[in-house]
């Protein structure tokens, strides 16, 4: 015969039924030593352009100044000059060197501001 297993008092405690924990779906759950951060209002299209743009504005000049090359670039070639359109199609190389420059640029002084 085999002898059944005793179980104590403790491991009885541990194992057994216990009262439901109360949990308000309407709140978020507390935990101990934990302080969330408030919320931060939602920052829509505009705003978040005109922010970036103060932080780095050499990025939206690059970008005009691609899409300005390019535009005219076509155009040229499409009257038919095209000593014009090869000078802007190499302006258009530069202006995107320059934006891409202007990116690293940002993103290297972000890196190493300071954070508030």
């Amino acid at each position: 015969m085999a002898a059944a297993p005793t179980v104590s008092q403790e491991q009885a405690s541990k194992t057994g039924p216990q009262a439901p924990i109360p949990f308000d779906i309407s709140k978020p759950p507390v935990i101990e030593g934990f302080a969330p951060l408030p919320r931060q209002k939602e920052e829509g299209f505009k705003d978040k352009f005109i922010r970036k743009t103060k932080e780095n504005p050499f990025v939206p000049l690059g970008c005009l100044g691609t899409a300005g090359a390019l535009i005219y670039g076509l155009r040229a070639f499409k009257m038919g000059k095209t000593r014009h359109s090869q000078l802007s199609m190499r302006a258009r190389i530069f202006a995107q060197g320059f934006t891409v420059v202007a990116i690293i640029v940002g993103v290297a002084s972000s890196a190493l501001k300071p954070r508030q």
